[in-house]
């Protein structure tokens, strides 16, 4: 298991809907723990690298309906 952190900027504000599917991210295999920024301009995501890719959590979350945009990996 490899424990890895990707960061991504909204594209706009989250309504109440996403808000919640954005909390139930961790369900999806591989993705552990999702943080709103407290800005609430952005997410950061820690996830297994060892079972999913940069793409993989992208595309989790856009499949969610999450508006993001990739901004890199974070520290």
């Amino acid at each position: 298991m490899t424990k890895v952190q990707i960061r991504f900027r909204l594209e706009r504000p989250l309504d109440d809907i996403q808000l919640q599917r954005l909390g139930d991210a961790h369900t999806f295999y591989g993705i552990y723990h999702v943080k709103l920024h407290p800005s609430l301009d952005g997410v950061t995501v820690e996830y297994d690298a060892s079972r999913l890719g940069p793409k993989d959590v992208e595309s989790a979350l856009a499949g969610a309906g999450i508006p993001i945009e990739p901004v890199g990996p974070s520290a």
